[in-house]
This record gives structure tokens, sequence and C-alpha cells, in this order.
């Protein structure tokens, strides 16, 4: 694992912010954190980053303790903040120049190219003058310009419109592509669901569920009415459908694999108004996080 937590916590006196926390990222992986204001989220990304000692446990990027030697963490993380700051009295331009002269692997030049040209901003207007949409492109233009093994990004497409944040999903294939890998902490379920290998969702500051992604994409949910009585299900079919229906004759059949073994059975049911979706990632954190 190139990063690794062990029974990581963090308490504030009563308060509990981040509980008995264990997972691992492997490189080259691309993994999303999903959980409400307050679920631990960027607490975890702050101890990655040595920002804050822990309470109890451990945490590691490629076996380095991220509090102890969190210098060295860090020279390998690309990290987006959750509200970034720049300055404010600088031009796009100047932002540009200090953030890559900071680093040693930073790219004035990819940076340049993504602030300019993809995102499409003017660099001599002042950051003052500049929009919330505008500042948190040009914080992520600076962020992802540094060649580091891994990137931390806390809600890097918040403020931003839908065209922006395909740009945002491109990036973050691409930074999957040349081996690199992400964290990915967002509050839009459908973005993760699209960028990332893996979804990690936090309640309260606990890790309640792990789910692979590609898995996920293969579970589907039939939803249609009765019209006739419903036959038993077929033997081969047993433990792979869950299969509900209510007084109204509605009719609610969830499959984990593949569609094209069960259409046959299906086309024998006495059905009408038949929809199939994916069950997809917005059914299983709501499962967690109910309204």
């Amino acid at each position: 694992m190139y990063v690794e937590t062990h029974s990581l916590s963090k308490r504030y006196g009563n308060f509990t912010a981040l509980d008995d926390f264990t997972f691992g990222v492997e490189r080259g992986e691309v993994v999303g954190l999903l959980g409400p204001n307050g679920a631990g989220k960027t607490t975890l990304l702050r101890m990655l980053l040595g920002f804050l000692r822990p309470s109890a446990g451990n945490a590691t990027i490629d076996s380095l303790d991220c509090y102890r030697r969190s210098l060295e963490v860090r020279r390998r993380v690309a990290y987006l903040p959750g509200e970034a700051r720049l300055f404010r009295t600088m031009r796009g331009r100047d932002v540009v120049e200090f953030f890559t002269a900071v680093r040693r692997d930073g790219s004035r030049q990819r940076a340049v190219a993504l602030a300019a040209e993809r995102f499409g901003l003017d660099l001599l207007r002042p950051v003052t003058a500049m929009s919330t949409g505008m500042r948190q492109k040009l914080a992520l233009a600076v962020t992802l310009a540094v060649d580091t093994p891994l990137v931390i990004l806390d809600e890097p497409t918040s403020n931003l419109d839908p065209t922006v944040r395909s740009d945002v999903a491109a990036l973050v294939a691409e930074a999957k592509q040349a081996g690199r890998t992400v964290i990915f902490s967002s509050h839009v379920i459908s973005e993760v669901e699209q960028v990332c290998d893996r979804a990690i969702i936090l309640r309260q500051g606990r890790l309640v569920h792990t789910q692979i992604l590609a898995d996920l994409r293969r579970k589907h949910r039939i939803r249609a009415q009765l019209t006739g009585p419903l036959p038993g299900v077929p033997e081969s079919f047993n433990g792979h459908v869950t299969v509900v229906t209510d007084r109204a004759g509605d009719l609610v059949i969830e499959t984990p694999d593949e569609l094209s073994g069960l259409l046959g059975w299906l086309a024998t049911l006495p059905l009408a108004e038949v929809h199939i979706e994916p069950l997809g990632l917005r059914a299983l954190y709501d499962q967690y996080h109910s309204i």
C-alpha cells in the first residue's frame, strides 16, 4: 500500500473527529472519500499531510510516518485544500510564478497551460477581481502542475460549473494514466462514481463502507408493475437476485451480477412499465446517510 492508516483517531476533548480509521490506497489508485460535513474527510486528509497529531494510531505515505516525517511526506504530495487561499493582491500569472517556484517539482509551463488554455483564465487579472470559480480553477492549475506521486484533492469542484467539473474528471484520469495516486474528497456522488476506482464512505468519523466501483457498476435494479401472478425464482438465480413485491403489484428485482443471464427470465414474466437502472453509488450511500 502506498497510503496506509492503522486505527487512526483524532479527538478534541470529548469530540471524536476521526475514530479508529484503517484503510489503504494502492499506488496508482484513485480513491474517493464520501460523507457529509463533519464525517471526518478533511480531518483524515490533514492527518495524512502531518498537519494534525494523531490521538491514536498512525498513518504512512510511501512507508513514511505522516506526522513524524511530515516534511518528507509533503514532498511527495500535491494538495488542494477545501478552502484554497490565494494572494488577493497578485495577478494570476504571479500566483502561478510563486507556487511553481516554491516546489522543485512545480512546472510553470504546465500551470499556465492548465490555467489559461484548459480553464480559459486571464492570468493578467488580479485575484481580487476573480470570481470564486475562477480562483478555484487557478488553485487547481497550480496544484496539478506539481509532479508528485500522490495528489490529494479536497472538494476540488466546489464552485465550478458542470463543464469545468468534466475537465477536472479528465485531469484526474490523466493523473491515473501517468501512474499517480489520487485521493479525491467530494460531496458530489456522481463525480466519485465517474473518476474513482474505489469509494470510501465515512460517517461520524468512522469508515462504514468500502466499495470497488467496477463491482458496483454490474449491479442493477429492475422496477416493474406485475400484471399477473409472479412465478417462483428459478433455482439458477437463487442467491443472485433479490425479489420484492408489494400489495399494489409493484415489483423490484436487484441483482449484483450482469443482466444478460436474467433477461430471458424477465421476458417470461407478466410485467408492464419495466424500468432497468444501475444500482449506483447513490443507493449505496443512502444506506448509511439516509435523510
